[in-house]
């Protein structure tokens, strides 16, 4: 890069950073020493359930709304146009399906983990084999969000790369393994504050400086960067309405309905009303947050009509654009520049210490106590400080393999939580939906959905065929002419020659159509077994585990074809019918003691016992 290209830091720039992580320390370090002190795994791991709706919800947000989607949002429209904004319509039933269907049951149970569900609807072994699905994704994410902002950075300022790597992962260690869940949701409402200043500074700067609304948008309709409505039905096109809109559903129920980092949050709510307020308040910031990504790669194209940059920077990566952009267009500002890189820096603090968090609670819930019942509470709040740290480091190793990828890292994430989040996803709808779906069906579903899942993933990667050619560069209306016409004269030349068929058709299927495809093979592949190997009967199912979806979906059938079909009882009516009280069932789990039809005066009361057979439960599976 050439030197004289290079952006620089003032002492302002610097010192707004370094309160950014000053905060983010001094809050673990409040709830550290506030409270209960972090002394029970209650605490750390599920904030003794104690969060209002308005931190959770905004938590939430901060989880997923990662560095990656900071720079990667707007790189995707700087270079492919406004097509990638029709995501937002899929928040709408990626939260709602949440707030109704997966909320109430998970919730009910009291549990600490989201993969314990497995347990009680299944068996032991699907449950770890849920669990270690979980910290395999994870892992590889959690180096995808610490290098993706100091590779960034690096390729624009010159910053030490493994510097800031080891800065984020570091503070990020500190504050999660100090103050626990508290801390971590806390901060992130803090860090969201700073998300949302930082993208907003950059917008409201940058349309000054190009000379207006108006001026922007007519650069960017000239550009062809505003997108119709594409609703062409082939599942290889990279983004279409339909990858967007309905497989982004599914993408968002992977992420918002079963992902431990967000069961995690709503189990922390006081409330179950709390904790579905909490999903409803999260989708209008979602739309805030991606229509500021989104406005933010127009802006960007705007001051620089789609010019490639790579010349001026240390790497050819589109993501690296943003960050020289905002570098750029601030560098007369004293102060903005280091509130942007302070945004990015909250974006993936805040997503690697959720994640930090949740996986400690999997390891300890999931991995570790069914196997030693009888450990203290102290020891057992120790060791979870202990995973914690663990995995920070871990963390840091993974960031070392993020930089070999060569995919923009919005496609790289997304391409990781649909080909390990959508079998997992597949696994709880299958518990869920399907009564007579057993273990057997369960181990082999997630099995076929995951080698279904790499198998493509890996496909892509080896025949690059997931890519998209990037929009030309220009905001003049006689350029676009020009290019406009040659590239139709093009399409129709290679129609024949560029279309995929055989493997390559697979190997081409649309990232956004992963979380679906993968979730549908678990679900087919796991009813076929079950009926092969004997379904589940009614009496073997826990209650509590089973949502009635069938049961609404047939509600025009006569009484006696529907309790054939779904072969369990709402849960309301068995609990009409009986007192509340823990249940064992043979071989499967248990029953939760705070139902539809129980009081909260009920469900303390019986709690401990619940909890006491639980621990007796898992010890004897």
């Amino acid at each position: 890069m050439d030197p004289s290209d290079q952006k620089h830091f003032t002492a302002a720039d610097y010192v707004i950073f370094a309160l950014l992580l000053a905060a983010s320390i001094g809050i673990g370090l409040y709830h550290a020493l506030s409270g209960g002190r972090q002394r029970t795994t209650q605490e750390f791991l599920l904030a003794d359930r104690s969060m209002s709706c308005l931190p959770v919800s905004l938590s939430l947000i901060a989880s997923f709304q990662s560095a990656v989607a900071i720079i990667g949002v707007p790189a995707e429209i700087y270079t492919h146009g406004t097509q990638y904004w029709f995501i937002g319509c899929a928040y709408f039933l990626g939260l709602l399906i949440p707030a109704h269907v997966f909320i109430p049951v998970l919730y009910k149970l009291r549990l600490s983990s989201a993969y314990q569900y497995l347990e009680l609807r299944f068996s032991k072994a699907v449950r770890i084999c849920g669990t270690l699905a979980f910290i395999f994704q994870t892992v590889i994410y959690m180096g995808v969000c610490v290098y993706t902002p100091a590779f960034a950075l690096n390729a624009v300022t010159g910053f030490e790369l493994w510097g800031t790597v080891l800065v984020t992962g570091l503070v990020c260690t500190l504050y999660t393994t100090m103050g626990g869940l508290k801390a971590v949701i806390w901060t992130d409402v803090f860090q969201t504050v700073v998300m949302f200043a930082g993208q907003l500074a950059v917008i409201v700067v940058g349309v000054q400086q190009t000379g207006g609304v108006s001026e922007v948008w007519r650069k960017v309709r000239e550009g062809n960067r505003i997108s119709a409505l594409d609703l062409n039905p082939d599942p290889t096109e990279r983004h279409t309405f339909w990858t967007l809109g309905v497989g982004g559903v599914f993408l968002m129920l992977s992420l918002y309905g079963v992902n431990q980092a967000q069961v995690q949050r709503y189990l922390s709510a006081r409330t179950e009303k709390e904790a579905v307020r909490s999903c409803y308040m999260a989708f209008p910031s979602l739309q805030l947050s991606l229509a500021l990504s989104c406005v933010m790669g127009l802006v960007m194209f705007a001051l620089y009509c789609g010019e490639d940059q790579s010349g001026k920077l240390a790497t050819s990566s589109k993501d690296a654009m943003v960050i020289y952009f905002v570098m750029d267009m601030l560098q007369g500002l004293p102060g903005l520049p280091g509130l942007f890189v302070a945004c990015l820096f909250s974006a993936a603090l805040s997503t690697i210490s959720s994640a930090f968090n949740s996986l400690a609670t999997v390891t300890m819930e999931d991995l570790i106590k069914p196997h030693f019942p009888a450990m203290t509470e102290a020891r057992a709040t120790l060791l979870s400080k202990a995973l914690a740290l663990f995995y920070g480091l871990l963390c840091m190793a993974m960031a070392y393999l993020t930089h070999l990828m060569d995919d923009s890292v919005l496609q790289v994430a997304l391409k990781i939580f649909g080909m390990v989040g959508g079998p997992v996803l597949g696994l709880f709808c299958l518990g869920m939906f399907f009564p007579w779906a057993n273990s057997t069906g369960a181990l082999a579903g997630l099995g076929a959905g995951l080698a279904l899942a790499f198998w493509t993933g890996i496909g892509s990667i080896v025949a690059r065929s997931s890519g998209a050619r990037p929009l030309p560069a220009g905001c003049s209306a006689d350029l676009l002419l020009d290019n406009t016409t040659s590239a139709i004269h093009a399409a129709l030349r290679n129609v024949t020659l560029s279309r995929p068929s055989g493997l390559n058709r697979l190997y081409s299927l649309s990232y956004m159509w992963y979380s679906a495809f993968n979730c549908f093979t678990v679900i087919l592949t796991g009813l076929i077994v079950s009926f092969l190997t004997g379904p589940m009967k009614e009496e073997d199912v826990t209650p509590g585990t089973i949502y009635p979806l069938l049961g609404k979906l047939i509600c025009f059938l006569p009484e006696h074809l529907k309790k054939k079909l779904c072969c369990v009882t709402p849960l309301g009516q068995m609990l009409s019918a009986q007192p509340i009280a823990p249940q064992r069932k043979e071989g499967n789990g248990l029953a939760s003691p705070q139902e539809d039809g129980a009081s909260q005066e009920e469900t303390d009361r019986f709690l401990p016992e619940f909890q006491a057979v639980l621990v007796e439960h898992e010890t004897t599976v």
